[in-house]
Formats: structure tokens, C-alpha cells, sequence
């Protein structure tokens, strides 16, 4: 095999769910809308964390033949790096799926219902101001989006229709929405954001957040999911 296309397990990302000393070598991801340290490649999902093949070989024919779709688009490479908030749907089998952070750190699949699945929660990363007036949100997971008006912030989160590509809702960082943390300790846990400090560095913004208990963390780590309630269901708190 090539390695140029594998890594060894030991030196797999951490959010990677994986046993690091069963094998030698992984699947690395390839290029694309994730990092390759916040994102699992498409075939060893489908392998080993869904079960549905016991070999790449078949994980390779399965793509092939269009079976398994992500974000609404069919995917038949197995390298594709699947990260924060995707969707993966099985139409055959009638299964949706969306990766999110557990409580560990690692990222974990959440079966949702094909309601669930015809839609995704994009956060806008940076903008970008084109001719006409016209604005372009950069989002999280490498896609984009051009808007008529500027009445988005960067941190803004979206939630985005597959069908029609069309904006449903959208959470803001402001006092009260729910959170889902995305790093640092408290990972994987929904809280409440209570203010944002603003710092006069190139240091990130501190949030102050409440869930079970008030803690800080940096802007980055938060991603509103919903303004009283989740519109997400999160990974369930598994105790070792």
C-alpha cells in the first residue's frame, strides 16, 4: 500500500475514535473543507464506526456505487474528511447521521431523523465583500455563501437548508443562547453564554458561559446550537 495516503495509528488525531495499537498504519484524511485534526476520513466511519464493511475494498465499492451521502452530496472518496457538524446519510438504509464532539473530545456520530438531515449549522468564520455590494460568509466546514446584505457577524451561526440552500435561523453569541463547546475542558458540554470579553490583543475573546457550573473559555470554542433550546441532539455522556 502507499503510505504517502496512510499515518501511523499512534499519531492519528485525538478526536480520531480508534484502537491506536491494534494496527499499524490508518487511513490519513485528505485535503479538504476540515483540518486533518478536526475530521475522520469518510472510509473509516463507514468501516469502524458504523460497521457496515469489514474491509476498505468493500468501503471502496460501497462509495463507488453512490451509497452514502454527506451534507446531501454523494461522496465516493474514502479519504473524505468528515468534521463538526456534517451529515452523513445512508438513503437505503434509511440512517442520518451527524458528527459532533462527545464530553472526551472525540468526534462521535448522533443518529438524527431525515427531518434533521435535510439541514446543517454552518458558523461564519470570516467575510468577504464582493462587487455589488454583495457579501460572501465563509463558514466553518470550507463551504460559503453569498448574501444580499451584511447583517451577519463572524461567529454568527446559521442553520442552512440542503434543499434550497436557504437560511432557516440563525444564533448569535449573545447572552443566554445555548452553546455547544468545541474545546479546551469542557468540551462536548451546552452551556449558556453569559457576556464575551473583548480583548485589546491578538489573544482570542474570553466567553463566560454557565452550565452545570460558570466557567471561561475562548470565543472559538463556542458554537451556538439554539436561543432557549438545542436545535441539535448531542452525543450522551458516556461514564468510563
Amino acid at each position: 500500500m502507499s503510505r504517502s495516503h496512510h499515518m501511523k495509528r499512534l499519531n492519528a488525531p485525538r478526536p480520531l475514535r480508534l484502537h491506536r495499537k491494534e494496527h499499524v498504519w490508518t487511513v490519513r484524511a485528505a485535503p479538504g473543507p476540515h483540518r486533518l485534526d478536526q475530521s475522520i476520513p469518510l472510509g473509516i466511519i463507514i468501516r469502524d464506526y458504523l460497521n457496515l464493511c469489514d474491509t476498505l475494498k468493500e468501503v471502496k465499492r460501497v462509495l463507488s456505487e453512490g451509497e452514502i451521502l454527506v451534507d446531501a452530496k454523494i461522496r465516493k472518496d474514502y479519504k473524505f474528511p468528515v468534521g463538526l457538524m456534517d451529515v452523513i446519510s445512508i438513503p437505503k438504509m434509511k440512517k442520518h447521521y451527524r458528527m459532533l464532539y462527545d464530553q472526551r473530545g472525540k468526534l462521535t456520530l448522533v443518529s438524527i431523523s431525515s427531518a434533521d438531515a435535510s439541514w446543517k449549522l454552518r458558523r461564519v468564520e470570516s467575510k468577504s465583500i464582493l462587487k455589488g455590494k454583495k457579501t460572501q460568509l465563509n463558514f466553518h466546514d470550507g463551504n460559503n455563501m453569498i448574501v444580499d446584505k451584511d447583517e451577519y457577524a463572524t461567529g454568527d451561526v446559521l442553520q442552512i437548508s440542503f434543499t434550497d440552500t436557504s437560511i432557516m435561523k440563525r444564533f448569535s453569541k449573545e447572552k443566554g443562547v445555548i452553546s455547544l463547546i468545541i474545546g479546551g475542558s469542557h468540551v462536548g458540554e451546552l452551556a449558556t453564554v453569559q457576556s464575551i470579553e473583548v480583548i485589546a490583543s491578538s489573544s482570542h475573546n474570553l466567553a463566560v458561559m454557565k452550565g452545570e457550573n460558570e466557567f471561561t473559555t475562548i470565543e472559538p470554542y463556542v458554537f451556538p446550537v439554539g436561543k432557549t433550546k438545542p436545535v441539535i441532539a448531542i452525543p450522551e455522556v458516556i461514564i468510563q
